[in-house]
């Protein structure tokens, strides 16, 4: 991702979570006038893989641009800052700091403030705004070492959302996707009442009428508002009809070991109650300590029974510090891996099965690059023939089924 005004070049990189890229963007702009040159390196901690890695990127970073302050934020610089604080023009900004202007300042005095000569960050041109309503997160995950780096969960006002809604749609974004920590948890209390997850989706839809597309990004399915977003992307198109769970597991055993709130009974309550309407994905760690051949086998006959046309699986990280990371009857990482690709294959399966369905219907789409588009279901799209402009919102027909793409005709 890469932006700059007429004297100021300021580059990102993000790694992990969509809020991580968001915040790089804020801060980017908040840097703009007052850093010449200057990248920021906005890291994850989620696991040690993407810690390693957000390491050797700021190395690669500082080498290569050795007068440029590189400024490093982020989990894993909150979590681990000697990590980062050896390697040239390097200043590490603490997740607490990382929205304040004070902590970028005072280090600059002894940097040059160089040219960038060589940046491994990518150009991003989003056709969807991704809004940020809140951060943190209150629950004790066994397993998550980002309650502890972001710390508690704290709700924005809902004045402030629509303002960033608001510019989103003046600067020619139609849908629009609410991000955090745990958006599920969102809570404010409006004249003695709690505003919930679900009353600011209605409320931003009847404020902001100009939205044509609103998305939520991932949401804890333990949290029982969950149903009334449910009865809203029901009742109302311009929510779109697909929900990504913080599933984790779909063994009752292991969800208590790692501390979820939810079962997978709970669930399977969420999926009928949205009917064939609304589409699921989830998140799935495999090789939690204590899963069993037995137990991983009731996540994988779930997966098949509910059919979330996505999974995002990925073997179980130690993080130290956390609980998990102490607990007896640890899974090799070879055993973890083997579950990842059982998990993913019996997803794609269940994507082909629901894709297959849908062709010959018309749904609406969001135009991406390159004539690539996303349909409600958030599955790409390759749209035939004439160039169509980027953020356009239109009406597809489904042709047929391309691996993981729909090909369709605009109507």
């Amino acid at each position: 991702m890469q932006a700059e005004n007429k004297k100021n070049v300021i580059k990102t990189l993000s790694f992990g979570c969509r809020l991580n890229a968001l915040e790089s963007e804020k801060i980017q702009k908040m840097l703009s006038s007052y850093v010449k040159n200057a990248v920021v390196v906005n890291t994850c901690a989620v696991t040690a893989e993407a810690e390693r890695q957000s390491g050797q990127a700021v190395r690669k970073i500082a080498r290569e641009n050795p007068n440029t302050p590189i400024f490093v934020t982020g989990c894993a610089a909150t979590r681990n800052p000697d990590l980062f604080r050896n390697i040239p023009n390097t200043i590490v900004i603490h997740n607490y700091d990382k929205m304040k202007l004070s902590a970028y300042l005072p280090d600059l005095t002894d940097l040059t403030n160089g040219d960038i000569n060589s940046v491994i960050c990518t150009d991003s041109k989003l056709s969807k705004q991704f809004v940020q309503i809140q951060n943190g997160c209150n629950h004790n995950c066994a397993y998550c070492i980002t309650r502890q780096l972001r710390g508690p969960s704290v709700s924005f006002e809902y004045a402030d959302i629509l303002v960033d809604v608001c510019a989103a749609q003046k600067n020619g974004f139609g849908e629009i996707v609410l991000t955090g920590i745990d958006i599920a948890s969102y809570v404010k209390v409006i004249d003695g009442k709690p505003f919930l997850i679900s009353d600011l989706c209605r409320t931003l839809l009847k404020d902001a009428p100009g939205i044509k597309r609103l998305r939520l990004s991932s949401v804890d399915p333990a949290v029982p508002d969950i149903n009334n977003v449910i009865d809203l992307i029901l009742s109302d198109e311009r929510m779109m009809p697909h929900l990504h769970f913080s599933m984790q597991s779909g063994s009752d055993a292991i969800l208590k070991s790692m501390g979820r709130r939810h079962t997978a009974e709970l669930v399977r309550n969420l999926v009928k109650r949205g009917g064939d309407k609304i589409t699921f994905s989830w998140d799935i760690i495999c090789g939690f300590p204590g899963e069993t051949e037995e137990l991983f086998t009731e996540t994988l006959d779930l997966v098949r029974e509910i059919k979330p046309i996505k999974i995002h699986a990925f073997p179980f990280s130690p993080r130290p510090g956390t609980p998990a990371a102490d607990m007896a009857n640890q899974v090799d990482r070879a055993t973890s891996k083997k579950r990842v690709k059982i998990i993913n294959d019996a997803a794609n399966q269940n994507r082909t099965q629901f894709m297959k369905s849908q062709v010959g219907k018309t749904v609406q789409v969001l135009v991406e690059e390159h004539n690539i588009a996303r349909c409600p279901h958030d599955i790409a799209i390759k749209i035939t023939g004439n160039t169509v402009p980027t953020r356009t919102i239109c009406n597809v027909k489904l042709t047929g089924v391309d691996g993981e793409y729909f090909i369709g005709n605009i109507i």
